[in-house]
């Protein structure tokens, strides 16, 4: 494929010592890629780690079609790491996922069919909180709260209406996916927020879909630690979209 031809699907992956879940990941992406009848591309980004996840990512980037590894030389955090994929991504649709398939790929592929039929819509976001979304394996009750009460503050503080900020399932349009990440600063786990707060800001419809979603007991998520961290994120998200939209502004298709 050459690089002047756009793929219909681009699947951007994070990955930080996930050495014991990536090779079955990608081995049931690969398994499931054979029934796309569209051109596709699978971005996976290492985060630096302690295990052999960068040597398993590129060792399958071998024995694969477009199949791309992304990498940098120090740890950033999960937004800095999805960032990287989303603005190397070529698809006309861009997703991102993360690399326990917590939301499967069968949604990926209602998603994609959403994008396809209903041009209206720029943004699909994964929901756990949507009336008609199938929880396969709950999280723990600490962390399940802490998400809940998470949501809940950022919607005050932000005015977002969205109902679940945090699921790791989201996809875009190429245009809304280089404007939003082209702009996208937040580093660590609340990087959602600001990547809802810049579509809201330059006007992309965004919307809430359902997903089947199995917690993973092994998730990166530190519940006590990483929540402040997102807690204190979010007192400045607003202020820095504001200055980001004034610095960058959105002008649209006109």
């Amino acid at each position: 494929m050459s690089n002047q031809i756009r793929p219909l699907l681009s699947l951007v992956i994070p990955a930080y010592n996930e050495a014991d879940r990536l090779p079955a990941t990608l081995q049931r992406i690969q398994e499931h890629r054979r029934a796309w009848n569209f051109s596709n591309e699978i971005i996976v980004v290492v985060e630096p780690s302690e295990d052999e996840t960068l040597a398993l990512a590129e060792k399958e980037a071998k024995s694969a079609s477009q199949f791309l590894v992304l990498t940098h030389h120090e740890r950033r955090g999960k937004g800095f790491a999805v960032r990287s994929g989303m603005l190397r991504a070529r698809g006309d649709f861009v997703f991102f996922t993360d690399a326990d398939l917590s939301t499967p790929l069968e949604d990926l592929d209602a998603s994609l069919q959403r994008f396809r039929k209903d041009r209206s819509v720029d943004v699909i976001v994964g929901s756990r909180q949507h009336p008609e979304t199938r929880i396969l394996l709950h999280q723990n009750r600490s962390r399940e709260r802490m998400g809940k009460i998470f949501n809940r503050i950022a919607q005050k503080m932000t005015g977002l209406k969205i109902r679940d900020t945090q699921c790791g399932f989201k996809g875009f349009r190429h245009l809304a996916a280089n404007e939003i990440f082209g702009r996208q600063r937040i580093d660590g786990f609340s990087f959602d927020v600001e990547v809802l707060l810049l579509a809201q800001a330059m006007g992309f419809s965004t919307v809430e879909v359902p997903v089947h979603w199995t917690n993973s007991p092994t998730s990166r998520v530190r519940v006590l630690h990483d929540s402040v961290g997102m807690l204190r994120d979010l007192f400045r998200i607003q202020r820095l979209v504001k200055r980001t939209m004034h610095e960058f502004p959105y002008k649209g298709l006109g």
